[in-house]
């Protein structure tokens, strides 16, 4: 059995004070996870995992140096915050080292009420089979499905302890669960796949797994006859299983480390319109059985309820102490921690404001454009937001699906898209980013 991960934390603290370091934090995690994929109705991998890792940061002065390790004897301890704190004093000065004032920490720290760790017990690997062989034979009774790539059920269970030499000490825990299917239709140059993957913090949210392998089966039969779409100047529209990605740049140019290295094409443009009016992102971190969930951030301080983007103005960057210090603001509470690195800004659960229609009313509304519903490849260049992507998915004239497409890119500038977005109605509210699919206007594709 494992120490506490609370213990572990702390002796790791009380090991970098005996070396003389003047602040210190440290982490403990300690995971678990199980993966079972099956093939042509018999079991073709079967994976666990478990083990704990810890992190230890250390300041001297400005300066900062992290260690990790998965020992945890007293003896590593010892050796781990000698040589971090021997790091630290060779390490260059940086601003924006520093540890929370301990009037700003969370008190509010009982994770409980946000439901991130699933009651039941750890499911059985012949559960998970039985799963995952539902979902293949499920996929294989459509019509059209010449065969299924692979069919996985997973498990997962992580615990964290954080705990620093300014006062703060807590930990949570977290589960997922995850079902998933690839199937696969025709052969040879003809051969399409698409698929079908859900996962839930809590087991017992999932769908049945038949569901998700005839999503999977019917998704790919509706991809049979792919062909490129016309080249040209067109309005695309981002399936909500791709639409989050859209966002996620925005996410990723407000983030504080791209702000303050002068990398990213929002640099400047905090109080300008970046959404249409009428549209906000609000990070929620306090949403039940959402992946992303916290009460505390990486650093300690707590997480509140609040926009990035208010009625299509962008309101605040994603910060931690240190970027926040370089920019002379106030952390966001957006710092994320590993075991092996100091902290760095990340935004959490998100949501779009939701539109008044549905995907399809959006698609009779485009006329004649794509429909996006897979994204492969990316160029996208961070200071200026020009994007380009290669896409496949459905082709639409006179406001119906026509045909089903492959081998296209689409192409845009991300400020100019994300200015004309228009949202459906159709987000599913379990994911961390509740995103639905978004309508943009004008694209560059280049297909046939």
């Amino acid at each position: 059995m494992h120490e506490p991960l609370d213990r572990l934390s702390h002796a790791l603290l009380d090991a970098a004070r005996s070396a003389g370091a003047e602040a210190a934090d440290a982490i403990a995690v300690a995971g678990t996870s199980l993966a079972i994929d099956v093939r042509a109705g018999a079991l073709e991998q079967a994976e666990r995992a478990e083990g704990v890792d810890v992190g230890l940061r250390v300041m001297m002065g400005r300066r900062q140096a992290c260690v990790s390790s998965s020992e945890t004897s007293a003896e590593t301890f010892a050796e781990m915050a000698e040589r971090a704190v021997a790091m630290a004093r060779e390490a260059p000065e940086d601003p924006g080292v520093m540890q929370a004032d301990p009037a700003m920490l969370a008190t509010d720290t009982d994770m409980a009420r946000l439901e991130m760790d699933d009651p039941a017990p750890e499911p059985d690997p012949a559960a998970l089979e039985e799963a995952a062989r539902a979902a293949e034979a499920a996929a294989l009774s459509v019509t059209g499905i010449s065969t299924v790539e692979s069919a996985s059920a997973a498990y997962g269970r992580r615990r964290v302890h954080l705990a620093t030499s300014g006062g703060f000490s807590a930990g949570w825990a977290r589960t997922d669960s995850s079902l998933s299917c690839i199937a696969i239709t025709g052969e040879g140059t003809g051969m399409e796949r698409d698929y079908c993957g859900e996962g839930r913090v809590w087991r017992a949210d999932l769908p049945s797994p038949d569901w998700v392998g005839r999503t999977a089966a019917e998704r790919t039969v509706a991809r049979a006859g792919a062909r490129k779409p016309p080249t040209g100047r067109y309005p695309v529209l981002y399936d909500e299983r791709v639409a989050g990605g859209l966002i996620g740049h925005l996410v990723a140019a407000v983030n504080g480390t791209a702000i303050v290295r002068g990398a990213s094409w929002l640099t400047g443009a905090l109080g300008e319109e970046v959404l249409p009016v009428g549209l906000s992102l609000v990070e929620e971190p306090h949403r039940p059985r959402a992946s992303a969930s916290r009460l505390f951030d990486g650093e300690g301080l707590p997480t509140e309820t609040r926009p990035l983007v208010d009625d299509g103005t962008l309101v605040r960057w994603v910060l931690d102490l240190s970027t926040a210090a370089k920019l002379g603001l106030d952390s966001t509470a957006n710092a994320a921690r590993g075991t092996s690195s100091p902290p760095s800004p990340s935004a959490g659960n998100l949501r779009l404001t939701p539109g008044a229609r549905s995907r399809e009313e959006l698609i009779a509304e485009m006329g004649t454009g794509l429909l996006v519903t897979s994204l492969i490849g990316a160029t996208i260049n961070p200071t200026t937001g020009d994007y380009s992507r290669g896409a496949s998915g459905f082709w639409v004239e006179n406001g119906e699906i026509a045909y089903p497409v492959n081998e296209c890119t689409i192409a845009g500038n991300l400020r100019e898209m994300l200015r004309t977005v228009v949202p459906a109605n159709d987000a599913r509210p379990h994911l961390a980013r509740v995103v639905p699919s978004l309508l943009v206007e004008g694209l560059t594709l280049a297909g046939a």
